[in-house]
């Protein structure tokens, strides 16, 4: 019988398969089915450092609003702030998650600085949370800011999080970094337990009529896959954290191809959005088909079997692989 489990960052899931964060993950409805289609887990909607701050401010706000009134009206605020704490709704979409799925839940925080996500991340570990993602989604600008200037940062918020809660913690981190394995080290010395590659920047478009700066989000497609496989294949083994790929998992073969690279999980959030949450079992289907064909008893025995530390020449995942890339490319046009 073919064996889909898997351990991730300590969290035992039945399939190697995790609902990434994404708007099917808000309802209820959606997480049940993505539980019924064979998801190991599911990650929630990340929670914004913007509406941390918000909520600060809300509260700032609210507690000075009645200052040179009538003492006795202090007796009001809690009701106030129960309603103006936006951010308290995540962590009763924790609870609800928690209290109706048998599988994980992870929980996302998305920023870049200190701010209050240390307290906060303790309220998500109380609220239930099987684990935390932290989303690591900042755009450097400042041309005075260096590189290990961020990374530190990076480093430094992690560790304070890891300070705060005992649960699993994954990073989940973008591709562009001077020397991504060195920082993938420090991420997990920091006290990562896993590391999601890769974030996708989504860039702004130009609405050259309205001139105007829009949002423009495309959902992933197979190709995307190619860059966070090769990453995934070059940190295994080199990385004590446990890896898990993001962006371009959308057939079974994709999964296939990010289990051997050596991810522990893959996360998948456009393919759904595009064909529903049923895709999930069609592509867990198409693994173990193809498992079955290959003779592959168990996730386990698949995983990094074909990582940059196991296949004979490492190169083809570094400068050689472009070589012949062009070669071939040569071949094609000449």
């Amino acid at each position: 019988m073919t064996d889909l489990t898997t351990t991730w960052c300590g969290l035992k899931l039945k399939t190697p398969l995790v609902l990434a964060a994404s708007p099917l993950s808000k309802r209820i409805d959606s997480l049940v089915r993505a539980e019924q289609a064979g998801a190991g887990a599911v990650v929630l909607p990340s929670l914004f450092e913007e509406q941390l701050r918000h909520q600060s401010f809300a509260l700032d706000h609210n507690l000075s609003r009645g200052e040179g009134g009538n003492p006795e009206a202090d007796s009001y605020l809690p009701e106030v702030l129960a309603a103006a704490t936006g951010p308290d709704e995540y962590l009763n979409q924790i609870q609800v998650a928690k209290g109706t799925l048998k599988i994980p839940v992870v929980a996302s925080l998305n920023g870049a600085t200190a701010g209050g996500w240390t307290d906060y991340a303790k309220r998500i570990a109380d609220a239930g949370a099987d684990a935390l993602e932290l989303n690591l989604y900042w755009i450097p600008t400042d041309p005075s800011e260096t590189g290990e200037d961020l990374e530190r940062r990076y480093c430094q918020l992690v560790t304070r999080i890891r300070a705060a809660v005992r649960m699993p913690l994954m990073v989940k981190i973008h591709p562009f970094f001077t020397s991504l394995p060195n920082t993938a080290r420090r991420l997990h010395e920091a006290g990562a337990d896993g590391l999601v590659l890769f974030n996708r920047f989504y860039q702004p478009d130009l609405d050259i009529d309205q001139m105007e700066v829009v949002p423009n989000l495309v959902l992933s497609t197979s190709h995307d896959l190619r860059l966070p496989l090769r990453w995934t294949a070059i940190l295994k083994g080199k990385v004590e954290a446990d890896l898990a790929l993001t962006s371009g998992v959308h057939t079974g073969a994709d999964l296939v191809k990010a289990i051997l690279a050596g991810a522990k999980v893959a996360c998948v959030a456009s393919a759904p959005l595009a064909h529903g949450v049923q895709r999930i079992a069609r592509i867990l289907d198409e693994l173990k088909g193809w498992m079955a064909e290959k003779e592959y008893a168990s996730v386990g025995e698949m995983c990094g079997a074909m990582s940059a530390a196991a296949v004979g020449d490492p190169a083809v995942y570094e400068r050689a692989n472009y070589m012949k890339a062009l070669q071939s490319l040569d071949r094609h046009w000449l």
